[in-house]
């Protein structure tokens, strides 16, 4: 008997900062738990949405010249910030894909190295392309955490990427800056609690549509994301609406960064624990309750437009169940065509990964 599914629904109501703990790795399968855990569950408090900074468009009421009014004076963002990051990116500038060597030839697709433009660095890949004319739908894969100086190219969701490409996807497993032969350094993008790694996966998908070496369907590129990654997915789709067609996060860490920081990062009271509490405060202190809501998904949920599956095993010990009952919470209140699927298994899916890859598969058919 395969493992037992447990599916909760959103309807459509309208339209990390992760340290080593959290890792996407090609682990050895998970044994299979015995037991379901409920998939119902309330949603924790998010953080609160800022308001709104548009200037006031309503007309004088009065027929005569309306008085002059003091300037609006708009509150910058934050640098180190889900705002920033969208202000500063609303022309997405990858491009430049380009493939390199195979690395393994089958039936169903060829795989290669391949490198893409994101910003002002090059990020490197593998990049699986189904056999045939095309064009393909398209799949961004963001990795979980494994230790930069351990990574390799294409580390964390190779069986992900060979099943998606066996079915018809093209597949692209990002290199985040600062890993394999990524430009970057890993101190520039801890400090900026890895929203580089947001901009470097909405850049894939602009670098995709932009090939002409790569026969993709435009209409159809999903971000896929999973532990690490799925906080990422969460992220990207908030910051940058219609880059993506839809997202998919598996055993995804919190849409809440405090969440994440106190599970992984503060425990360690490393240096980038230092520097954090250094630069932006803990949660909970006066500066963190600004800065940790604003470099958050969660708060910004209702700028998402994409529908979102997220898989999570009820045996998973590493980014808690209730982090995704909480996160399908918040983006049900958003309004967001959300689904939370539930698999007794564990992080690292094991009994569980063919079944959940079907329905993933499935999910991204239907919807896009």
């Amino acid at each position: 008997m395969g493992p037992r599914r447990l599916t909760v629904l959103a309807p459509l109501l309208g339209l990390a900062l992760v340290a080593s703990a959290c890792s996407g790795g090609d682990a050895e399968p998970d044994a299979a738990p015995s037991s379901a855990v409920s998939p119902s569950g309330p949603p924790s408090s998010a953080p609160s949405d800022e308001a709104s900074d548009e200037p006031s468009d309503e007309a004088s009421d009065e027929p005569t010249t309306a008085p002059s009014r003091e300037p609006v004076q708009r509150e910058e963002p934050d640098p180190v910030s889900l705002a920033a990051y969208y202000a500063e990116n609303r022309d997405y500038d990858g491009g430049g894909l380009r493939l390199g060597a195979v690395r393994e030839q089958t039936d169903a697709y060829t795989s290669y190295d391949a490198t893409y433009r994101s910003g002002d660095l090059t990020i490197s890949g593998v990049l699986n392309v189904p056999t045939g004319p095309g064009p393909f739908p398209a799949v961004v894969l963001a990795h979980g955490y494994i230790d930069p100086d351990v990574y390799v190219r294409g580390q964390g969701m190779t069986r992900e990427r060979g099943v998606l490409a066996s079915r018809g996807f093209v597949a692209l497993h990002v290199d985040y800056r600062a890993h394999a032969e990524s430009d970057g350094t890993e101190e520039q993008a801890e400090r900026d609690v890895r929203l580089g790694y947001v901009a470097d996966v909405v850049n894939a998908a602009a670098a995709l549509r932009r090939s002409q070496d790569v026969p993709v369907d435009d209409d159809r590129v999903a971000l896929f994301g999973r532990s690490m990654g799925g906080g990422v997915m969460l992220r990207a789709l908030a910051a940058a609406p219609g880059a993506y067609d839809a997202g998919v996060g598996w055993a995804s860490v919190s849409s809440r960064e405090d969440d994440n920081f106190n599970q992984f990062t503060a425990p360690d009271r490393d240096e980038v624990a230092s520097y954090v509490e250094r630069e932006y405060g803990l949660p909970g202190s006066p500066r963190g309750r600004e800065f940790w809501p604003a470099v958050s998904a969660r708060p910004s949920f209702d700028r998402v437009t994409e529908p979102v599956l997220l898989v999570h095993g009820t045996n998973d010990d590493t980014c808690p169940l209730q982090w995704a009952r909480d996160s399908q919470g918040a983006l049900r209140d958003a309004g967001v065509d959300s689904t939370l699927e539930l698999y007794e298994d564990g992080h690292a899916f094991g009994p569980a990964f063919f079944p959940a890859m079907d329905d993933t598969i499935a999910f991204l058919r239907e919807k896009m």
